[in-house]
């Protein structure tokens, strides 16, 4: 049975598509069936694979508000054994619609159900709040993924985010855990980076990733050209960074690989 990560945090420009997208590729690099569920309006994990938004009605909008069974809207990236259900611009109206219905917070979970077993991981999307598609993501999920910015207002808004994650794990997802935190837009000629590591490994302890993130000009060109970092760019250190991450996030979860990019970790 396949393992849900959602990669979540209500702040925007965390590097939470950007972990999203290049996560997924590096984990299918490793020749693990991956999908990639975009949930969020703007579509650029979509993008980030080389998709257009989707006009077709295969979408995460179908999934969530028509019920169209996930394996017809599934479909194949550039890069072996990654597949996506894209988004589209009707998401932004898909929290309203969704008022009304019943199991509302459960309609990804419910959605999802049918085709976990054909992969071996799912990467979910999030819009940057904590509306209904963040708790659908969430309710679905087997553990969720934290990106945090090494900058000053790192922390604002954690304590929140983990307020929901509690909340959802009471009520509507027992078995949801935190899978790690991980720091990004990491610059190592500054104090405040090394001073924002060192606090969130203070406050979540063995949750946090070893591999750190850094500020990559690569990695930031990369979603321009429609390509995860690994297809784009495969020297560069975005790659390496994304391939350590890969590593330990099959490591945590029982899996190995072959892969052997150069060590990017900051301890």
């Amino acid at each position: 049975m396949g393992k849900i990560i959602t990669i979540a945090n209500q702040k925007g420009g965390v590097g939470k598509t950007t972990t999203a997208v290049n996560l997924a590729a590096c984990i299918a690099a490793a020749e693990k069936t991956t999908l990639l569920v975009d949930a969020d309006p703007q579509a650029n994990a979509t993008s980030g694979v080389g998709l257009q938004m989707n006009t077709d009605g295969r979408s995460t909008y179908e999934l969530l508000i028509a019920g169209r069974e996930a394996g017809d809207l599934v479909q194949q990236t550039q890069m072996p054994h990654l597949s996506i259900i894209p988004s589209h611009i009707n998401l932004v109206g898909a929290e309203v619609e969704l008022v009304d219905v019943d199991h509302r917070e459960r309609r990804l979970r419910t959605g999802l159900a049918s085709i976990k077993d054909q992969f071996d991981y799912i990467f979910i999307d999030c819009p940057p709040s904590l509306g209904l598609l963040t708790l659908n993501a969430l309710t679905a999920a087997d553990s969720v993924l934290i990106p945090v910015q090494c900058e000053y207002y790192a922390l604002e808004g954690l304590g929140q985010l983990l307020n929901t994650i509690n909340m959802v794990k009471k009520q509507m997802n027992e078995r949801l855990d935190i899978e790690g935190v991980l720091m990004t837009m990491y610059d190592s000629r500054l104090r405040l980076s090394n001073q924002i590591v060192e606090e969130v490994r203070k406050y979540f302890g063995e949750k946090v990733f070893k591999t750190v993130v850094a500020r990559n000009v690569r990695l930031s060109e990369a979603p321009s050209f429609g390509k995860p970092i690994i297809l784009y760019d495969a020297v560069s250190s975005g790659t390496r960074h994304y391939m350590d991450l890969a590593e330990e996030v099959l490591s945590r979860n029982g899996h190995t690989s072959a892969m052997t990019a150069g060590g990017s970790r900051t301890n």
